[in-house]
């Protein structure tokens, strides 16, 4: 037999249980086979995905929400973000939507900022965050009892929003990727990417559920 070398093993899926299917999530167990042969279960939470907008305006101000969020019982400061959740939907559509939805701003130019899979040890859950300029105000629509009729709109300067991720008062990951990228974009450090560039962890077992 020929030997694997470390970096190698593919992790097969021996079975797959489903333990728990929601309105926005699932959750699998997968038996998975070790590089050494034996098999482990790993719980993976499904995720429909996710876009999140750096909306920029022209003094370089960030638009941030301070939104509830109830996992962690308070007010988390982000940039407008939602679930790709509606069928069909592509998904710098769902970043114009949620950018409407969320901040009443609507932008004429769009670019992908970064990708982001924040916690990869146990969710599929991966968001693309765009970069969104050209920006004009626009009526918000009526969210009703929803927790987004609850937000906060602030615009920050982007200095001052890396300052208040180095200060610990911007936690959100997703917004932490995009205020570090914006300004690694700014610094001349990096470049965005077009709009129909790979997302090749954007996650599909969820949306397979519910068509």
């Amino acid at each position: 037999m020929t030997e694997v070398q470390p970096g190698e093993h593919t992790f097969p899926i021996a079975s797959s249980k489903d333990i728990y299917e929601g309105r926005v999530m699932a959750v699998r167990a997968d038996q998975v086979v070790m590089p050494g042969g034996r098999e482990a279960t790993r719980e993976i939470l499904e995720h429909p995905g996710a876009v999140a907008v750096a909306a920029v305006d022209d003094q370089d101000r960030l638009m941030l929400i301070l939104q509830y969020r109830h996992a962690v019982r308070r007010r988390l400061w982000e940039m407008p973000a939602g679930l790709l959740d509606h069928a069909g939907e592509d998904p710098v559509e769902a970043a114009a939507r949620e950018l409407e939805e969320e901040a009443g701003l609507r932008a004429t130019e769009w670019s992908v900022l970064v990708d982001a899979v924040p916690s990869p040890g146990f969710s599929e859950e991966s968001i693309r965050v765009y970069l969104a300029s050209g920006l004009t105000r626009v009526d918000r629509p009526d969210l009703g009892d929803d927790e987004e009729s609850d937000l906060e709109l602030r615009w920050v300067p982007l200095a001052e929003a890396v300052a208040m991720v180095l200060r610990g008062e911007i936690v959100n990951a997703t917004t932490v990727a995009g205020v570090l990228a914006l300004q690694v974009v700014r610094d001349g450090h990096g470049t965005t990417r077009a709009l129909d560039s790979p997302w090749p962890d954007r996650p599909t077992n969820f949306a397979a559920r519910t068509r």
